[in-house]
């Protein structure tokens, strides 16, 4: 289908702060290059897309690292974090060059990608399913292999600020499921 091309677009300032004022959790995207470097970025363009198949999608930078790294591999985690995950969410939306070196990880249970297991209460292990170009970003379908996690106040993020979630916590319910 042909795009129509519009007369006239939101200056990026402006579309930035219309999303400022839509809340959402926070995610750190993961993935390992082919020799095992981790790669990882702050996310939070992630929306459930199917139950059957369990399918979600998360959108990057098209000249994201963590990006090419999912691409090589066809695989990536998706970290959501709890309410102290605050600074991991700062350190993998800086342009630090080590972020992996500013906060604790382990390779997650099944398929060794990178968890952050101080900073999530959940992670989700997704095989890449499908990949669509839009704009300056790429939207990555994954299909959930695996899920792990314990309960936790959850991070947001809005009004371009962090907060957490003080009525609600992610019940205990402490999911580990393998699909074949």
């Amino acid at each position: 289908m042909a795009r129509p091309e519009p007369r006239e677009t939101a200056s990026p300032d402006a579309f930035r702060s219309l999303m400022s004022l839509f809340p959402s959790g926070v995610a750190v995207v993961t993935a390992r290059e082919a020799g095992g470097t981790p790669r990882g970025v702050t996310c939070t363009s992630l929306a459930s897309v199917s139950l059957e198949p369990p399918l979600l999608l998360v959108c990057l930078h098209a000249r994201s690292g963590t990006l090419a790294a999912l691409r090589r591999t066809g695989a990536f985690a998706v970290n959501l974090l709890h309410h102290r995950g605050r600074g991991a969410a700062e350190v993998f939306a800086s342009p630090v060059a080590d972020r992996f070196a500013e906060v604790e990880w382990a390779p997650s249970p099944e398929d060794g990608l990178p968890w952050l297991s101080r900073h999530a209460h959940a992670v989700a292990e997704c095989a890449v399913w499908d990949s669509r170009s839009a704009g300056d970003h790429v939207v990555v379908f994954g299909s959930v292999r695996r899920v792990h996690a314990d309960p936790a106040t959850p991070l947001l993020y809005g009004g371009r600020q962090y907060r957490s979630w003080a009525q609600a916590t992610v019940p205990d319910q402490r999911i580990e499921r393998t699909r074949p």
